[in-house]
């Protein structure tokens, strides 16, 4: 059935731009991951706040590495874009950043993020939020970025504020965690905001 509005981001657009590295400040960038980073994901995974919220672990390093050969290919794909946190000279791996579940005829996608314990109170994740956003409602040529929350986690809760990400209701029940169903939190920014 032919549409009637051209899609917000033409298909193959942002997979011919090749997959950006982007500055966070601080000392701090998202890049694009390497499959060298599958130790440190690994480690992140061991992690009892990152298992709660992410509801996931990684039983090697092996499968961290799978993980990451299917973060890198997604970008080719067009379906999500995933990027480490990363120290800008030293490379040490402060966190993960998604940009998940695009859909290009209405240029909209979901934003994740985990940091590992040391980089955690530091500001970077709300500073690699707002670039990812900037960049993201910008020169991506997305229209809505949606970021959801269990309603429990409040430490996500202030990032997405600090990122400009505006409330915009809880969902009930909406995901199940180790715990049993959690109400999520609804944030978002528009290209307008």
């Amino acid at each position: 059935m032919p549409s009637l509005v051209p899609p917000a981001i033409p298909v193959g657009s942002l997979a011919a731009s090749g997959q950006p590295t982007l500055a966070v400040g601080g000392g701090a960038l998202l890049r694009p991951w390497l499959l060298s980073d599958a130790e440190a994901v690994a480690e992140a995974f061991r992690d009892p706040e990152i298992q709660r919220w992410h509801v996931r672990r990684a039983d090697s390093v092996d499968e961290a590495r799978g993980w990451i050969q299917r973060w890198q290919g997604s970008w080719g794909e067009e379906t999500d874009g995933h990027w480490a946190v990363a120290g800008a000279g030293t490379g040490t791996l402060l966190g993960r950043l998604s940009l998940k579940a695009w859909n290009l005829t209405d240029g909209s996608a979901e934003v994740a993020y985990w940091m590992v314990p040391a980089a955690r109170g530091s500001g970077v994740c709300p500073r690699a939020v707002t670039a990812l956003a900037d960049w993201a409602l910008g020169e991506g040529g997305f229209h809505r970025l949606a970021l959801e929350h269990s309603t429990a986690n409040q430490a996500s809760c202030r990032v997405a504020v600090k990122a400009g990400f505006e409330e915009e209701g809880v969902r009930r029940g909406a995901a199940l965690h180790a715990d049993g169903w959690h109400d999520m939190h609804l944030h978002a920014r528009v290209g307008r905001d």
